[in-house]
């Protein structure tokens, strides 16, 4: 599988690419890493149509030699993977090589329930006796849903998941970073997310998107993991 190693993960938050590769390692793949560039993602949502379809155009063709080989793209960052699979085929209409790349994209947690729905996920976890409050990415959400996110985190025996129904954090990408749009931001995360992690201290908070996870740190102080570091930390050694 290649490891799409999105800006995120390479530049930040490395322990959520050491752990997708853990996970992917010990269900039997040998993880590649290519030179690709930014997804693009940050140039759509500014409207740089034309330097968001050239990191496309490079992507593609980088991804594609792999992908016609049965070669799988398994990203950890919601935006990022599903600007592959939902930009990319819009930018470069009718290039088959982008539809190629788009139906070889899969997160994290797609990818191991598809392999838990063929039969081919051998993976062992240790219990985890205690509460995951898990928050969606709103990306996620709209694109393909959490279902595969909550199906992965109950691989880990004893484990009670509780799914927030909590919208949108907050930050909305770059949005919370904003000064004129930092107020409303809170109030945004403080509607369900901020406390209901409040009213569960014990409990573990995880969350896939990266900017979903910097606005819990910052609303509530408390930590939370992307899904590839909690599974990483309960493998049976």
């Amino acid at each position: 599988v290649i490891l799409f190693n999105d800006t995120f993960t390479e530049g930040n938050y490395p322990s959520v690419g050491i752990a997708a590769t853990r996970l992917l390692e010990r269900a039997g793949y040998e993880v590649l890493l290519l030179p690709r560039k930014c997804c693009g993602r940050p140039m759509i949502s500014k409207g740089m149509l034309d330097r968001g379809k050239a990191h496309a155009r490079y992507n593609v063709d980088l991804l594609h030699p792999y992908v016609e080989q049965g070669t799988v793209i398994v990203g950890t960052e919601p935006s990022c993977l599903l600007t592959l699979r939902d930009e990319y085929p819009d930018l470069l209409p009718g290039d088959s090589k982008a539809q190629a790349v788009a139906g070889s994209a899969f997160l994290l947690d797609e990818f191991l329930s598809r392999l838990l729905d063929d039969g081919g996920l051998e993976l062992e976890f240790t219990p985890h006796q205690g509460k995951v409050i898990f928050h969606g990415h709103c990306h996620q959400k709209a694109a393909m849903g959490i279902e595969h996110s909550v199906r992965a985190l109950r691989l880990v025996p004893e484990v009670e998941v509780q799914a927030l129904d909590s919208g949108c954090c907050g930050m909305a990408g770059a949005f919370g970073f904003e000064k004129e749009h930092y107020d409303i931001s809170m109030q945004i995360g403080e509607l369900v997310l901020f406390p209901a992690i409040r009213d569960n201290p014990e409990a573990t908070v995880v969350v896939t998107g990266v900017s979903c996870r910097q606005q819990v740190e910052h609303g509530t102080g408390a930590r939370a993991l992307h899904l590839a570091e909690f599974l990483a930390q309960q493998l049976v050694d």
